[in-house]
């Protein structure tokens, strides 16, 4: 059988003749991005602003649309509603109201009055900003803890230079992620967070595959220029780069396109994370390693003993 080559066999694009060009467009989409999320912060969702959940359960079918369409209609702020395991179960949020708990049961009436008895109320919480505040707290530590462990993980597995490489590529997907919800203003929830953890898995699978090659290569060509060798590993890889990309990519523009706006932000941030952590892979991971002047002597050593243990 055979397969489909997207990239032809010996393609020779010279991705590190630009690696400075890159490094200096890398800088400046993290420099911005630190900037708008200090100066104009986030549009944080209910997950960390505080608010109401109610749970309820329609007879029949739910009609989203129509319920949203309702509450909307309440003057309450900021309503969203998603499905969720059966068909006629719906999760409703609405914003933190101002004023005390009273404020709260009075916005949950206004939900009672409008949907009425049709529907039966299985749960209402109302999520205070100590609960929201640990969630965002919650939020940052688990991004932290998952790039540490990236970094370990890598550095075990080849040298330093790569596990502070595949650091910094991933950190540059999680900036630029954070940057575009700052500037936009996009909703930044829980989904937000689940998509950034996602996305740097994703970035560092793809780093790895170029970087195992590239170790591969260090042991086959022992004389060749490190810019010259990343530039092969690079070329070798990117048939493979640019079919998951593309598949990953056509999956959650379905999902951005007829998912509904429960899952829009999640959906947006893997679209962003999909382009830069492909992009990271080649021109922020890769050249890390010249700028770390990587040594090739492990690698040429354990050729070596290879060679020397073969019959």
């Amino acid at each position: 059988m055979r397969l489909i080559q997207l990239v032809p066999a010996g393609t020779k694009i010279g991705f590190m003749r630009v690696r400075n060009y890159a490094l200096l467009f890398s800088t400046v989409v993290c420099l911005v991005s630190i900037v708008a999320a200090f100066v104009q912060g986030f549009n944080f969702g209910i997950d960390f602003r505080g608010g109401i959940l109610i749970e309820i359960r329609t007879q029949g079918p739910a009609d989203i649309a129509g319920l949203r369409t309702k509450l909307n209609g309440l003057g309450l702020g900021e309503v969203q509603l998603q499905g969720f395991g059966r068909p006629d179960d719906v999760l409703i949020r609405i914003q933190r109201q101002e004023g005390s708990e009273a404020a709260q049961n009075q916005a949950v009436e206004k939900v009672r009055a409008t949907l009425g008895t049709a529907v039966e109320y299985r749960r209402v919480e109302s999520v205070g900003p100590k609960v929201s505040g640990e969630l965002i707290q919650s939020g940052v530590y688990a991004t932290l803890v998952a790039l540490l462990a990236i970094m370990v993980y890598i550095w075990f597995r080849f040298e330093w230079q790569f596990g502070v490489g595949a650091t910094i590529a991933t950190v540059h997907d999680v900036i630029s992620m954070i940057g575009l919800f700052s500037i936009f203003q996009l909703e930044f929830d829980l989904t937000t967070v689940a998509a950034v953890l996602t996305i740097a898995g994703y970035s560092v699978n793809d780093t790895v595959v170029v970087y195992d090659r590239l170790r591969e290569n260090l042991r086959k060509y022992k004389s060749m220029p490190l810019e010259q060798l990343i530039d092969l590993s690079i070329n070798e890889t990117l048939s493979r780069t640019i079919l998951t990309s593309t598949t990953t990519l056509l999956a959650v523009l379905a999902l951005f396109f007829f998912g509904g706006p429960v899952i829009h932000g999640f959906s947006l941030a893997m679209i962003w994370g999909i382009v830069f952590g492909t992009y990271s892979s080649i021109y922020v991971a890769s050249p890390m390693l010249v700028h770390f002047k990587l040594r090739r002597g492990n690698f040429a050593d354990e050729a070596e003993q290879k060679q020397t243990a073969s019959p």
